[in-house]
C-alpha cells in the first residue's frame, strides 16, 4: 500500500499532516491544556488540511477511512470500552477503601509505611488501569497519613507516582498495555507473562530506594482521617485475579475483560459494596447516568476518538510513503543490529511520548508505523517489540509535569497538604520517579544483554512483504 497516496510537494507535502497533529498536541500539553478531548481538534485540524496537499482528495479519503476501519484499531476500542467498565466497578467496588485499611491499619511508620503506599498504589493501578486514577483515589488520605507517620514527604508522593506507573506498565487492562499489544499483533498472555520480570526487577529497585530514603524520622500524632476504612474492599482484587489468570491462559483479552467486570460486579454486590441498581438503571431525569456501565464506557469515549483520529492520520503518512522514508532514513543510519534496533523502539517512543501528554496517544503514533517494521525485520517476537514500547513510554513520561498523570498526581498532593496544613514537595521531585528510572535502567540492561528478548513469530509479517 506504500506510496499508493501521492501528495504535493512530495515528502514534505506528506509530513504536513503529522507535523499539524504532533505541533497542536505539543502546544496544547506545554499550556496544561492536554487531555485526549482537547487533543481531538489538532488531529481534526491536521486531517482537513492534508486534503489540501492531496493530489487526489478522493484517495486521500479512502485513506482515511482505511485506517479508521483498521482491525488493529478496532480491537483496541473495543477492548478500552470494557476496561474503562472494569475500572469504574473496582473503584465502586470499594478497591480504594481496601487499600487504605490495609496501608494504615498496619501499625507501619516512616520508610515502612512508604513501601505499604508503594505497593498499595501498584495493586490499584493495577486493578483500575488507570495511572491518573491511582493518584488522585491514593493521593488524599495516604499522602497526609503517611506524613504524620513519619515518612519523608518527596518519597511519599513518589510512592504514589511509583506505583502509579507500574500498573500502566503492566496492568492488562491499562490503555498502554491494550495498545502495545494490539499494534504489535501480540496476544495478551504473551505481553503478561515476558514483561512482569521487566515490571518487577524495577519495582524491586524502587522498593529499595524507598525503604532506604523514604523516612524523615519524625512520627507526630496522626489527626482524624475521614476515611471510610473497610478490608471488605481487598476482595476486589479476585476480579483481576480473573482478568490476569483468563490473559495468560491465551483467552482473547476483551473476553477475560468481560469474565472480569462480571466478577468485580458479583464480588461488589457480595461483599455490600455495590448495589445491583448502581450497575444499570433507569435515570430519575434525562440526562443522568444510567450507573457505573455508562459511566465506563463515557470515561474512555474521549480516548477512543482521539485514537480513531490518530489512526487517519497514520494511515496518510504510512499510504503516502512517508513512514516508509523515515525508516529507510533509520535503518541506513543508525539501525543495523538487533540492539540498535531495539534502542531505536526505545528511543523513537521516549522522544514521541516527552511532548505529548499522554502516552497510549504516543504508541499508537509510532506503534503501527515505525516499530512494528523495524522489529519485523529483526524478527523480534510481537511481545518482545510490545514490552520494548509501553516499557519506554512509561520511563520520562513519568517525570514531566506538563503530562497528565504527573499533574493530576501533583494536584492531589497539594490538595492533600492544604486540607491538613502540611507542607508538600515540589513538582520537580517527579523528575527523581524511582520507578522511572529504574525501568530505563532494566530496558538498557535487556537490551545490551539479550536477557528477555525473544524472536519469531513474524511469519505472517513476512509472507505479507
Amino acid at each position: 500500500m506504500d506510496n499508493d497516496l501521492k501528495m504535493r510537494g512530495g515528502f514534505w507535502g506528506g509530513l504536513v499532516p503529522l507535523v499539524i497533529m504532533v505541533g497542536g498536541l505539543i502546544w496544547l500539553s506545554v499550556a496544561e491544556r492536554g487531555g485526549t478531548k482537547s487533543f481531538w481538534a489538532a488531529a481534526w485540524i491536521a486531517i482537513a488540511v492534508g486534503i489540501f496537499f492531496a493530489k487526489n482528495p478522493k484517495d486521500y479519503c479512502e485513506s482515511i477511512m482505511r485506517g479508521i476501519g483498521d482491525k488493529t484499531g478496532i480491537v483496541i476500542v473495543t477492548a478500552w470500552l470494557f476496561a474503562g467498565v472494569f475500572g469504574k466497578l473496582m473503584t465502586a467496588g470499594g478497591l480504594v477503601n481496601g487499600l487504605l485499611w490495609m496501608g494504615m491499619t498496619t501499625g507501619a511508620q516512616g520508610a515502612i509505611f512508604v513501601l505499604l503506599v508503594f505497593l498499595a498504589a501498584m495493586l490499584f493501578s493495577l486493578g483500575t488501569g488507570s495511572s491518573t486514577g491511582t493518584c488522585i483515589a491514593l493521593a488524599p488520605v495516604l499522602y497526609p497519613a503517611g506524613y504524620f507517620l513519619g515518612a519523608d514527604p518527596a518519597m511519599l508522593a513518589l510512592a504514589i507516582l511509583s506505583g502509579a506507573a507500574f500498573g500502566d506498565n503492566l496492568a492488562p487492562v491499562s490503555d498502554t498495555t491494550i495498545v502495545s499489544a494490539f499494534t504489535q499483533g501480540a496476544t495478551m498472555q504473551d505481553v503478561v507473562r515476558s514483561r512482569f520480570p521487566l515490571c518487577m526487577t524495577a519495582a524491586a529497585f524502587t522498593a529499595v530506594v524507598f525503604l532506604l530514603f523514604g523516612s524523615s524520622g519524625e512520627v507526630t500524632k496522626l489527626p482524624e482521617i475521614h476515611a471510610n476504612l473497610n478490608s471488605s474492599g481487598l476482595l476486589m482484587l479476585l476480579a483481576l485475579v480473573v482478568v490476569v489468570v483468563s490473559s495468560l491462559a491465551g483467552r482473547h483479552i476483551i473476553e477475560s475483560l468481560i469474565y472480569g467486570n462480571i466478577t468485580a460486579a458479583a464480588v461488589g454486590i457480595v461483599s455490600g459494596n455495590l448495589k445491583l441498581t448502581a450497575l444499570f438503571s433507569i435515570p430519575a431525569k434525562r440526562g443522568d447516568s444510567t450507573g457505573l456501565i455508562e459511566d465506563g464506557v463515557n470515561s474512555v469515549v474521549g480516548a477512543i476518538i482521539f485514537a480513531i483520529l490518530i489512526l487517519a492520520v497514520t494511515q496518510v503518512l504510512v499510504e503516502s510513503g512517508i513512514m516508509r522514508r523515515i525508516l529507510a532514513l533509520a535503518e541506513s543510519a543508525i539501525v543495523k543490529t538487533v540492539r540498535q534496533a531495539e534502542s531505536f523502539i526505545v528511543l523513537v517512543t521516549i522522544l514521541i511520548s516527552i511532548p505529548i501528554s499522554a502516552n497510549a496517544p504516543a504508541e499508537l503514533l509510532v506503534g503501527p508505523s515505525l516499530v512494528r517494521p523495524v522489529g519485523v525485520k529483526f524478527d523480534l517476537a510481537p511481545a518482545r517489540r510490545a514490552n520494548l514500547m509501553d516499557c519506554a513510554v512509561c520511563t520520562i513520561f513519568f517525570t514531566l509535569p506538563w503530562h497528565i498523570v504527573v499533574a493530576a498526581w501533583y494536584t492531589a498532593i497539594i490538595a492533600a497538604s492544604e486540607v491538613y496544613q502540611i507542607s508538600a514537595p515540589s513538582i520537580t521531585v517527579a523528575f527523581y520517579n524511582p520507578y522511572s528510572w529504574a525501568l530505563l535502567l532494566v530496558l538498557f540492561f535487556s537490551i545490551a544483554t539479550g536477557w528477555n528478548r525473544k524472536f519469531g513469530g513474524n511469519e505472517q509479517e513476512h509472507v505479507a512483504k
